[in-house]
This record gives C-alpha cells, structure tokens and sequence, in this order.
C-alpha cells in the first residue's frame, strides 16, 4: 500500500481505446500516464473504457505492469462521455449497444479480477417516459452485475448528482435499488458526487463503507486535485477503518492544465493525511 495507507491508490487514466483523454484523468496516453503515476509512487490506475472486452486483458496488463502498477479498477464514463450510449436512452439500439459496451468492460474486468464501475451510463430521463426508463435500466443492471460476478468481477454502482443522471443520487438510494434487484454488487461513493447532493461524505462513508468498494476523492467545491491540511482527509480516513472498509481509494478530479503536478498534489495531501491512523 502507499506509505501508510492501508488501501490501495489509484489514479484515474484513460485507456487506449478512448477518443480522447478524460478530463478528470491523467492527460496523458495510457502508458506515458502509468510510468508517471507509477514514479509519483502510486498503487495502481483505474482505467476509463470506451469499448472493449477480456480480449484487451492482455495488453492491458503489459502496459500498466510495465510500470510495475496495477489496474485496481475499470470504469465506464467514457461509453456515455464521448459516444452518447446509455441504459435509458429511447431508442432500443442505443440501449441495446449500451449494455453492450458495459459487458464488454466486465468481461475486461473479471479477467483482469478487478470491478467494474458504473455511473453516468444509466442516463437520465425524458418527462413522460420515466417508468419505462427506469425499467429498462434496472433490467439492465441486473444483467450487468450478473455479469460481472459470473466473469469474477463485481458490480460497483456510483451514486451521482441529478446533473449526471436520473437515477440513484445518494447512496441510500443506490443501495436500495440493489437490494430491489437482488444482485451481488457494492457503491463507489465520490465526494463530489455526495457533496453535489447535500451529502456529508464522512458521514456517507460512516454509513456505508461495508458495502462499499472504491472511494473516489476531489476536492471540494473545484473538483480539483486535494490539498494539504484539508480537514475532511482525515475524517475520511478514519472512517473508512472504522467502518472496517476493504476497497480502494481512487483520485478522479480536473488536472488544473497540469496532470503531474495534480497527482503529486493529491498523494501528498492523502499520505500526509493518514497520519490520522496512526
């Protein structure tokens, strides 16, 4: 683990496949970005997909344990950030080419053995048609997580502001529709995310840390990289062990026109922080 966390940390990149790099990742293609996360002393890398599948497993590997990281995750944003598909859309093709593109990310992840996230990707809803969308995305997350267990991943679904999605805002929200479904799945919990929503993220994570799988980190109000001496990091921190959490610690914030200095930033701000576990 980095310094003296116990969990593993991650920084966001873009994989190859995308069209252009994220931009709350590092802005860099992947294998330039992994050899400088790697030297700032980084665990492991979440990587942003847009279409792929357990075929690209290999390559992936190659690249990112060139660096001697790991992938600790796969994530999905860019299957709606950049081509516009999700779970919700009226249109049965796009759905349909949706959902596709979600398992083919869990087919990567389980051969990688990590989990899948999944959050803009369910869409929002048009008036009127609100029932029959969120029928269809239920149906479709059933099969997603369903998926992901049966490759050996598992199913992280990402609780996001109303500006993102129509659906599951908070985690209460989110775990509720999983136990709905009745699906092996946990939440990632995303400080912007909560804070957007009126949510306290220590109390968030107090709350819901067992069953919880990544906590992504930013700064507050900017989304931006963290800072030293900001007060929420030990808090959260200490919370996560309390509440005996075993997932991993992911940055995904703006790079601030600079993706080398943001990440130094946030590694230092977070390993000054676990001072606070001490």
């Amino acid at each position: 683990m980095t310094a003296r966390l116990p969990w593993p940390l991650a920084y966001t990149v873009t994989g190859d496949d995308c069209r252009t790099p994220v931009p709350l990742g590092f802005d860099a293609p992947l294998a330039d970005a992994v050899r400088q996360v790697a030297e700032l002393g980084y665990d492991g890398v979440e990587v942003q997909v847009r279409d792929v599948t357990a075929r690209d497993a290999e390559a992936l590997i190659r690249t990112v344990g060139g660096s001697a990281l790991r992938v600790l995750g796969i994530g999905t944003g860019p299957i709606a950030a950049q081509d516009r598909l999700t779970l919700t859309d009226p249109s049965p093709d796009v759905r349909r080419h949706a959902l596709d593109r979600l398992l083919g990310a869990a087919r990567l992840a389980g051969a990688l053995g990590v989990p899948v996230t999944l959050g803009q990707t369910r869409g929002t809803f048009l008036p009127g048609l609100e029932d029959m969308q969120r029928a269809w995305a239920e149906r479709a997350v059933r099969q997603l997580a369903e998926e992901a267990v049966a490759r050996g991943s598992r199913l992280l679904l990402e609780p996001q502001s109303r500006s993102n999605t129509s659906l599951w805002h908070t985690p209460g929200e989110a775990v509720a529709a999983l136990r709905s479904l009745d699906v092996d799945a946990h939440l990632v919990l995303d400080t912007h995310h909560l804070e957007a929503e009126g949510v306290d993220p220590v109390r968030a994570v107090a709350d819901f840390a067992g069953v919880t799988g990544c906590l992504q980190l930013a700064a507050p109000a900017t989304r931006g990289p963290l800072s030293v001496g900001d007060p929420r990091l030990p808090a959260l921190l200490r919370a996560l062990r309390q509440g005996g959490f075993t997932g991993r610690l992911t940055l995904e914030h703006t790079q601030d026109g600079d993706s080398l200095r943001a990440a130094a930033r946030s590694w230092t701000a977070l390993t000054d922080a676990s001072a606070a576990l001490a």
